[in-house]
């Protein structure tokens, strides 16, 4: 046997090893097989620039105190072989790979052979397209191209292995280097696998009888995000509540943005198993360190006890994941305003007449009675407490006439607490002797003030019976306006609660006249005053009666949210426009709430259109970043995929396509990411750049190691930031960007009669609105598409696209006629009326205000200005 030969070609390794085998496997004949495969993850690549491995790549079986590595052995066979070591793709059909297997030489031994010195030496993403056409030249050149894709044309060429080729034919470098170029662009630089093929010799002493090459399982690199072991390092929340939603910061060992996940999931007892993944788009990725996303919706809403999931990282590429933790998911909260819950609360009973002092002593505990309303000393010989469930605040000085013994000032006096206070008799008229006493007469004494109380509460009742008007009895009450009771709520918040209209406005005007306090505007134990209840409750009359007494809109609850925050998650927008008729409401659309977010914000995320144009026309600017990352309104549109608010922000806002969040990404990185091939035509057709860079880089050089190649000296360093482009999830998207027009799955026929008008009539049409004063932005108005006046402006032909879309949107050849009419455009109308033959011009004039076609911008159609009227025809089309 000749000795052991060991070559090195730059990318391959010859063995020639000497097979006693003699183990028979099912096939006939002589057949190459892997024994230990290569460990797949925990192994770095090097870059020619460190030098060589400290070790070579190990066994899928080996262990610290047991080294194992790959090895393979020759079935049915017994003699010397050579054995070829190449490394190609992960691939369904394997390409030769542009990374450089290295070894050291060895001794020979019998098979079978392991390979215990292979080493992987990186390439650098520039050297990739040039070292692969020399690999596959040499593989060529060497017949060793068996088994691997270059070009049809070369596959074809096997030749033999004792007879060296050349690369005589100018087609065949040319065709290798095509073949490089193409299939450089979509190598994956980060995991290879190891081809080992088999020659034994031939009669003439040459090695030229091959095996079937086998492949091993993937190697990845350790040092690349896509590659390397998946683990959470740190949340800041592990619970959340079944609907969703929640905002989650995760810490994580290194990932690839576009190749990760957050997977939740549970397996029961029975088996069945549920799983749903987080939602964030790979602007959430920090850095490949850290991930930001929103909880999914556990599969049981009515959940009626927490219940313990599992949260893992999930790589989409291989399916790897992390070690799973916990994650608890709670009941959802109903009633976190515990509305409902006060609402269904049980009242007090309260009794025809009290003890003596009458008059309020059913809000008073004991044997004994009461103070009078005015909130005087208890009588009775028992416990003198005041119910339970009222309080009254340190609230109104003696200007009233109630002396400090009455509650009037001094110090306030809280429920369940004793009063021990000398005993009042009042003796007012033979009236008030109907009131039995416990005590002896002797023991009665005459005080004045109560008296006079007396006096003003029978004057109270009988003019409330003369007029009708019951804040003439609420009046002697004021004193106890203030009063709370167990949750804090006044008596004002209560008529909020129990949706006592007429008795909120009635309590307002009494309020209003109260020197000194602020009853109005107090708050409750959840630091809710009677105007967050009567907007969380959507009680307009309540909210507008509370507005007219001046309540304070700036005031915040436990949550930072003003009452305005609180109507701009409501559909209907009904309430912020009720809200934004008082000056101080329009000076809280910039004012965030705890969580970062303001009123605008708000809107978007609870998908409330109504509220994003009651806002957007008080002034409220469409370029407010919430504070936590820098996400404008359209940011938020896009990240809910909402192309109907996005669109109205756009053009009824005037929203900046390509604002900045914090980490410079636009909405389109957003859309790209998410892959939204709506919203990224949508934003391409608004003038969003699909090439601007953001902050994160696109590589990090440190991979690279280009900084020490000797052909890197144009490479100053800099390293260009991710684009919308690098960042397109689907096909579909990156030819949006790249300019290709948006086609609707499903195309809309129009409704109207508008595509009876032939071409010439619509250029006649067109050319006269032009002409006309006030032009086609009047016409627009009149047509009920005011809203899409910027984007008409963007148009070279901004009357043609106005028709285009009027015709799209349902509109009707008789409205068209209308609208002229109300802007005065004889001359168009006249051009209308000769093409309808309409002789009975009065039969189609209308004095009723025209159909509103205020539509949302809704879809898109291409990226191009000059296509945008066929733009807008598809948007209304989208919203019909």
């Amino acid at each position: 046997m000749r000795s052991t030969l060991w070559f090195e070609y730059s990318g391959l390794l010859l063995f020639n090893i000497f097979s006693c085998c003699l183990f028979s496997v099912a096939l006939e004949g002589p057949c190459l097989q892997i024994t230990e495969q290569p460990k797949q993850r925990g192994f770095r690549f090097r870059y020619g620039c460190e030098g060589p491995s400290h070790g070579g790549l190990p066994g899928a079986s080996s262990e610290k105190n047991r080294k194992t590595y790959p090895q393979v052995k020759i079935c049915n066979y017994h003699g010397p072989a050579r054995v070829v070591v190449q490394l190609v793709t992960n691939t369904k059909h394997p390409n030769l790979h542009a990374h450089s297997l290295v070894g050291k030489p060895r001794k020979p031994h019998l098979c079978p052979e392991d390979f215990p010195n292979l080493g992987i030496l990186h390439v650098t993403k520039k050297n990739v397209s040039k070292t692969l056409e020399d690999r596959m030249s040499e593989a060529y050149i060497l017949g060793y191209n068996y088994g691997v894709a270059i070009h049809p044309d070369i596959d074809s060429l096997s030749g033999e292995t004792h007879i060296h080729r050349e690369l005589t034919g100018r087609t065949h470098k040319i065709l290798i280097r095509q073949s490089a170029a193409q299939q450089a662009k979509d190598m994956d630089l980060s995991v290879v696998r190891l081809m080992f093929t088999a020659f034994l010799p031939d009669g003439e002493g040459g090695f030229t009888r091959r095996l079937d090459p086998v492949i091993s399982e993937p190697i990845y690199d350790s040092k690349a995000p896509n590659a390397s072991n998946l683990k959470i390092v740190r949340m800041d929340r592990t619970a959340g509540c079944v609907t969703g939603g929640e905002e989650v910061y995760l810490l994580c060992d290194k990932v690839q943005k576009d190749d990760i996940q957050v997977r939740f999931y549970e397996e029961d007892e029975t088996g069945n198993s549920w799983e749903a993944f987080g939602d964030f788009s790979p602007t959430d990725v920090h850095r490949q360190f850290a991930i930001v996303f929103k909880t999914p919706k556990y599969r049981d809403q009515n959940l009626q006890k927490p219940i313990s999931v599992f949260v893992q990282l999930k790589r989409k590429s291989d399916n790897e994941t992390s070690e799973p933790k916990p994650f608890t998911y709670h009941p959802q909260i109903i009633d976190k305003e515990e509305v409902q819950r006060k609402r269904q609360k049980t009242l007090p009973n309260f009794p025809d007449y009290g003890g003596a002092g009458g008059g309020a002593s059913n809000m008073y505990r004991g044997t004994g009675g009461g103070p009078t309303a005015g909130g005087g000393h208890s009588s009775g010989g028992g416990a003198g407490h005041y119910y339970q469930g009222y309080s009254t605040f340190n609230n109104f000085n003696s200007s009233y006439g109630y002396p400090p013994s009455m509650g009037g000032g001094g110090a306030g006096v809280k429920h369940g607490e004793c009063l021990a206070c000398p005993v009042a008799c009042v003796c007012v008229s033979a009236r008030a002797s109907a009131f039995v006493s416990p005590f002896p007469p002797a023991e009665c004494v005459f005080e004045p003030h109560l008296a006079e109380l007396a006096k003003k509460h029978t004057r109270a009742l009988f003019s409330y019976v003369i007029t009708g008007d019951i804040c003439n009895l609420l009046a002697p009450q004021r004193p106890l306006m203030a009063a709370q009771d167990e949750n804090g709520d006044t008596g004002l918040h209560l008529g909020v609660i129990y949706s006592q209209t007429d008795a909120v406005k009635n309590l307002a005007q009494v309020i209003t006249v109260i020197p000194g306090e602020d009853v109005l505007n107090m708050r409750n134990d959840l630091y809710q005053t009677p105007l967050h209840l009567a907007v969380v409750t959507r009680q307009k009359e309540a909210a507008e009666a509370l507005l007219m007494a001046e309540a304070d809109v700036t005031l915040t609850d436990r949550h930072g949210n003003t009452a305005l925050h609180l109507a701009a998650q409501q559909k209907d927008g009904e309430m912020v426009q009720l809200l934004l008729r008082h000056r101080a409401a329009l000076e809280l659309t910039a004012m965030a709430n705890t969580a970062g977010l303001c009123p605008l914000h708000l809107a978007v995320v609870a998908n409330s259109l109504g509220s994003v144009r009651a806002l957007l026309k008080s002034g409220a600017s469409p370029e407010v970043q919430e504070r936590t990352s820098g996400r404008t309104p359209l940011h938020l549109a896009t990240e809910h995929d909402n192309v109907s608010l996005a669109g109205c922000l756009l053009l009824e806002g005037d929203a900046k396509v390509d604002s900045l969040t914090y980490n410079g990404s636009t909405p389109l990185h957003i859309a790209a990411g998410r892959g939204s091939p709506k919203l990224s035509a949508l934003l391409v057709a608004a003038g969003a750049d699909p090439r601007k860079e953001n902050f994160e880089p696109l590589f990090f050089s440190d991979e690279e190691c280009s900084a020490l190649d000797e052909e890197a000296e144009d490479d100053e360093g800099y390293v260009p930031g991710t684009t919308p482009l690098n960042m397109a999830a689907s096909p579909e998207v990156r030819e949006i960007l790249n300019g290709k027009p948006y086609q609707p799955s499903i195309a809309v026929e129009p409704q109207g009669d508008m595509r009876d008008l032939d071409g010439e009539t619509k250029r006649a049409l067109c050319q006269c609105v032009e002409e006309s004063l006030g032009g086609w932005e009047n016409l627009a108005q009149a047509l009920g598409l005011g809203v899409l006046t910027n984007a008409f402006r963007l148009c070279p032909q901004p009357t043609s696209a106005l028709m285009d879309s009027y015709e799209v949107s349902g509109g009707t050849i008789r409205e068209l006629l209308a609208g002229l009419k109300s802007v005065g455009n004889s001359g168009a109308v006249r051009i209308l009326q000769e093409h309808c033959m309409c002789d009975d011009t009065d039969n189609m004039h209308t004095t009723q205000p025209l159909p509103g076609r205020n539509h949302p911008l809704a879809n898109t159609h291409t990226h191009t200005q000059t296509q945008s009227a066929s733009l807008f025809s598809h948007i209304l089309c989208s919203c019909h």
